[in-house]
């Protein structure tokens, strides 16, 4: 990239940056406090991404977040993950402080449980994901894989979605065979044949959709609400809210950044992410990039998946997800 190209990309988010106002940042931030806060406990501060977390991947790239913690004397370290499951397996032991990760993993972290709390969520994003059919295939709804191979991410957001639209077109969790598969290889499995379907979220969605022909069988519009949410290590949300209020501001920010440069932002995320432009910015578009407070109708829809899961005997007891929340 030319040096006029990058200060022009440069200057183009400075000025929209400026426009974001305080309100919103506000707003995310809620409970987090505006006072000052005991000193600091920590000076690392750990974030685990997925290559799919294109907030995180831009906050990343553009060093934002380590310029305002430099002052602090906070440094910032990343760590990528293939999916929120592997993600919060860190977040449980200890390696990761911060993270962003669909509705379901938490779920399943909890019930394993995981010290964590849940900090912000992404506005509602169905479209994000959906299960896919290869473009040949025969089957036209949902409930044609009643006896049927379908690929996914164990523990992943999508693990709900299968669950979801197993539940609305008449089929038991029974009645399909899961295949638990991560991104890369219920791919290849399914471009092989191995699998009847993949339930899967963007970008990789788009990718199979342009690349190979995948069809949408359905996708979580009208079945789930596709949030995504930022959580933190109980221990750091505690001990570091004056980071954690800095960090969710930039997540904001970035986030309305990509909202309004979405073109801008696939050009920047293709090399990242090993994906062409347009394939990037049809998934950018299909997210919302808008995050809020955790509250108590989102802490809801949280609890009746957990409670469904534990219907289905997918984790071992019942869980109070607000217990997940700072008090």
């Amino acid at each position: 990239m030319s040096a006029n190209k990058k200060k022009s990309i440069q200057l183009s988010r400075r000025r929209s940056l400026g426009q974001l106002s305080a309100i919103a940042l506000g707003a995310l931030t809620i409970g987090l406090g505006s006072s000052p806060v005991q000193a600091q406990q920590t000076r690392l501060l750990r974030i685990g991404y997925q290559k799919a977390a294109n907030t995180l991947v831009l906050l990343k790239a553009h060093g934002a977040l380590e310029k305002r913690l430099q002052v602090l004397g906070v440094e910032v370290k990343w760590a990528e993950f293939t999916a929120g499951p592997q993600l919060l397996e860190a977040l449980n032991v200890g390696s990761v402080d911060f993270g962003y990760v669909g509705e379901a993993p938490p779920i399943f972290a909890q019930a394993a449980g995981a010290d964590f709390v849940y900090t912000a969520y992404e506005i509602p994003t169905p479209e994000a994901e959906a299960l896919l059919v290869p473009k040949n295939s025969s089957i036209q709804s949902v409930a044609e894989l009643k006896g049927k191979k379908v690929a996914f991410n164990k523990g992943s957001d999508v693990h709900w979605l299968v669950v979801a639209l197993l539940k609305k077109a008449g089929l038991q969790y029974g009645d399909i065979e899961p295949v638990y598969l991560a991104p890369a290889d219920a791919r290849a499995a399914f471009e092989r044949g191995a699998v009847d379907a993949w339930a899967i979220w963007d970008p990789f969605q788009a990718a199979a959709e342009k690349q190979i022909g995948a069809r949408r069988l359905a996708s979580g519009a009208g079945v789930v609400s596709h949030h995504q949410f930022f959580l933190s290590a109980r221990p750091f949300a505690v001990r570091n809210l004056q980071v954690q209020k800095i960090l969710l501001e930039e997540v904001t920010r970035e986030g309305e950044w990509v909202r309004t440069h979405t073109a801008e932002a696939a050009a920047q995320l293709a090399p990242i992410q090993g994906l062409d432009a347009d394939i990037i910015e049809t998934g950018l578009k299909r997210y919302a990039h808008i995050y809020k407070p955790v509250d108590a109708q989102v802490l809801a829809e949280q609890q009746k998946i957990a409670d469904a899961f534990y219907q289905l005997r997918l984790i071992p007891k019942p869980l109070k997800v607000s217990d997940a929340v700072l008090k």
